[in-house]
């Protein structure tokens, strides 16, 4: 035994690998180690130190759950071989899809943020008013403010985008030149 696991089982309080897991089992979004080192009066290096001991222990064991460090803190989540027996077992059939239209919006709004709704409506050829509405009520899309020229409301993704997406920043977002026509910049301009 280490001197901290001696430290640890000695303690009338939980140890420190106990109160992460106990705290990080109850939020509903990722935390911060800054605020989890605020919680348990504990140095960050040591904070982080452990979530990423822990992360690598339920890894190595083949755990059914992960711990992972998304959108600026950390979270527990399903490990991806078990998610769609969890999603069967929690939808109980039922499926909750974003719609393509809700799907493009939310890509145009990705990688083109902050944007205004005529913006996206223009990069998409349609009126998008209720699809951002929807967006942003699922919380995945949220306000940033307004354009200085227009005054428009501008919008950028949200962490639980990121969250969702298993995304620590918008730089792991795929990039899009593979995707586009030779001709894109043309075609931009003629829209113009």
């Amino acid at each position: 035994m280490s001197p901290e696991d001696i430290r640890e089982t000695s303690d009338p309080e939980p140890g420190l690998r106990a109160a992460l897991e106990a705290i990080l089992l109850v939020v509903d979004e990722p935390v911060a180690e800054v605020t989890l080192a605020q919680v348990l009066e504990r140095p960050s290096r040591e904070i982080a130190e452990t979530l990423r001991a822990l992360s690598a222990e339920y890894t190595e064991a083949g755990r059914g759950f992960d711990l992972r460090e998304v959108a600026g803190g950390w979270r527990f989540y399903t490990r991806a071989d078990c998610a769609a027996l969890v999603e069967r077992f929690v939808r109980d059939g039922q499926q909750t899809r974003l719609t393509q239209a809700a799907l493009e919006t939310l890509a145009v709004v990705a990688y083109r943020q902050p944007v205004s709704r005529a913006r996206v409506a223009a990069v998409r050829g349609v009126n998008s008013d209720g699809v951002m509405r929807t967006l942003a009520a699922r919380g995945l899309v949220e306000e940033a403010g307004a354009d200085p020229e227009s005054q428009a409301v501008l919008y950028r993704t949200s962490s639980y985008f990121l969250e969702r997406l298993g995304l620590r920043s918008l730089e792991e977002l795929p990039a899009l030149a593979p995707f586009l026509p030779d001709d894109v910049e043309t075609l931009e301009e003629q829209q113009k």
